[in-house]
């Protein structure tokens, strides 16, 4: 059971809507008034060989998580708006 924002880091992200995995949350983004929070932020995939070099990180915004298990958060994102950030 989830304790503390900080714990969500412990969690796995899968996109329910093609059933990728997005890695681990690394930061939120927060509301600074309510303490709310507004989007998780998962870094983004490396470029192939190109270690050093990554794609922009993936911002998933609070209205689009399903579900925040034990072990992972399923979210979805849809195929049209995940092409920006693949």
């Amino acid at each position: 059971m989830l304790q503390k924002a900080s714990d969500l880091r412990l969690l796995e992200v899968i996109n329910i809507a093609d059933g990728r995995r997005l890695g681990h949350i690394y930061d939120v983004d927060m509301d600074a008034v309510t303490g709310e929070i507004i989007s998780l932020i998962l870094p983004g995939s490396s470029g192939g060989f190109l270690k050093w070099s990554r794609k922009p990180e993936i911002m998933v915004n609070w209205n689009q998580i399903v579900r925040i298990g034990e072990e992972v958060i399923l979210v979805h994102i849809p195929a049209a708006e995940f092409r920006n950030i693949r």
